[in-house]
């Protein structure tokens, strides 16, 4: 059997959370809305899915769920206008009049019952069954092209119907329990009802830290956090000892939450910074914006040390990595005539190798099981004192994107591992830099903890403009007596 899944909603009603993710893209208790959806169609042994998709469809791509390979499955993406018509989408997937299809909606998050809908559904000589709900958007379907009444049926899952049933579509069974994440308020509800243990049948991800306290791969929370109630802490989050949790809690991915901040009875979105002594009740975080569900007040937090964002998307991230790729294209240009110089120079000054190999820590990543690390790469260095010159074959790490043309300074592994207090993580939470406050007014021999510091408040205060002024400032170097006199 194949699956038609609609997962083609615009979200707007979900504003200014969908900015950031589309609505089947939601998460919700650490895992991707449609995934939930995903995994009961193969427990059920369904391993042929469309899915209809719209807005923000590449997040559905090779780079979230590719073609259905890390489930066995074969996935083919159909493209929506948006909140279109599901019987106009019908006609033109072109479909065998005799195969049976199962119709649902992946942007809706159910109590599995699908397996149960399909041992019930055989017993039924006609070509059609439901299961479904008091909201149509739940309804599970299995229907053929020539089934009668299709265009009907088939319109009871438009999003655009959500909370009126019609009385044309009649259900034999029922989902127990369902959520259709209409408002900001709901999606609120939708993951403190999962890691509460209140949707049947949705087991919390990760593994169990202590009673009621469940982390996912590579995250840092200790027990004692857990003041009351029950709580999800997403994949490489970090959690200080000292923050707290109480009620009902759900903290995504790459999250970082500082000391003595306090969460309750909140969601907080994948990428978010919480500041030191911050509390946020009753309220989705997601990254500068603070979202009150119970008043539905949108409050934009522009001090970055009480709420921020640890970094875009993958699609930002990725136009960020051109550019400086292009930036160190154009660099490495313009410096052909000094790399003459420097290779002379280096070749006088010392009886030993002309480069220097270090290696570093950059900005790409390596999956492992354990989630994802960072991976380390060569800086080679001139063996020379001139500073201009030694440091001319960090272009070329620039160009293959282990370093971004501005961003924090490189550590060695050694230097990165031994990092122990809540605040020198911050740096992390920018990139790895060519061009940097650290790089321009600290020496090369500065002690760690000073580099620390000059990055953390870096990475706090990072913007277009400030990084601007730093490579105007480089080039001005570049023209003084101190960038091209020898070190000691």
């Amino acid at each position: 059997m194949r699956a038609i899944v609609f997962a083609d909603r615009l979200g707007e009603e979900l504003l200014p959370v969908t900015k950031k993710f589309s609505v089947a893209m939601l998460p919700i208790a650490g895992k991707e809305l449609l995934i939930y959806t995903i995994e009961e169609l193969l427990a059920a042994g369904i391993r042929d899915l469309v899915i209809i998709v719209t807005a923000h469809s590449d997040q559905l791509g090779a780079s979230t769920l590719g073609e259905g390979e890390r489930w066995g499955c074969t996935i083919r993406y159909v493209l929506s206008r948006g909140e279109e018509p599901p019987f106009e989408v019908w006609t033109r997937l072109k479909l065998d009049d005799q195969e049976p299809l199962l119709v649902l909606r992946g942007d809706v998050l159910r109590s599995p019952v699908l397996s149960e809908f399909l041992e019930h559904s055989q017993h039924r000589p006609e070509g059609f069954a439901c299961c479904g709900h008091e909201d149509p958007c739940g309804n599970l379907m299995i229907l053929q092209a020539d089934t009668p009444n299709v265009s009907v049926l088939l319109d009871s899952l438009h999003w655009k119907n959500s909370g009126q049933q019609s009385k044309d579509v009649r259900c034999d069974c029922k989902i127990a329990a369902f959520n259709n994440l209409e408002d900001l308020a709901a999606f609120h509800k939708a993951n403190l009802d999962l890691v509460a243990g209140r949707l049947p049948g949705l087991k919390v991800p990760g593994r169990s830290v202590a009673l009621g306290l469940h982390a996912g791969r590579g995250a840092k929370v200790s027990p004692k956090s857990l003041k009351k109630g029950v709580a999800y802490v997403g994949d490489n989050s970090r959690i200080h000892p000292d923050a707290e949790f109480v009620s009902e809690v759900v903290v995504g991915r790459d999250v970082l939450v500082d000391r003595a901040a306090i969460l309750r009875d909140s969601v907080v979105l994948p990428g978010t910074y919480v500041g030191e002594l911050v509390e946020v009740a009753n309220a989705i975080v997601s990254s500068s914006h603070l979202i009150r569900v119970d008043t539905g007040a949108i409050v934009p937090i522009s001090d970055a040390f009480l709420l921020g964002s640890l970094g875009g998307s993958e699609k930002e991230r990725a136009t960020i990595s051109a550019w400086d790729r292009l930036g160190g294209i154009l660099l490495l240009a313009l410096s052909l005539p000094l790399w003459p110089i420097a290779a002379a120079t280096a070749s006088l000054s010392s009886d030993g190798p002309m480069m220097e190999s270090r290696l570093l820590v950059g900005n790409r990543k390596r999956h492992e099981q354990a989630g994802q690390c960072e991976e380390g790469f060569t800086a080679k260095n001139w063996n020379t004192s001139v500073p201009v010159l030694r440091y001319l074959p960090r272009l070329l790490p620039l160009i293959r994107g282990d370093l971004r043309l501005f961003g924090v300074s490189p550590l060695s592994p050694d230097e990165s591992e031994s990092r122990t207090q809540e605040w020198q993580m911050v740096r992390d939470q920018a990139h790895v830099g060519l061009i940097g406050p650290a790089q321009l007014s600290l020496p090369e021999k500065a002690p760690l903890e000073e580099r620390l510091l000059c990055d953390a408040f870096y990475a706090r205060e990072q913007s277009l403009g400030k990084d601007m002024r730093y490579l105007l400032q480089g080039v001005k170097m570049l023209f003084t007596p101190s960038a091209w006199r020898a070190q000691e």
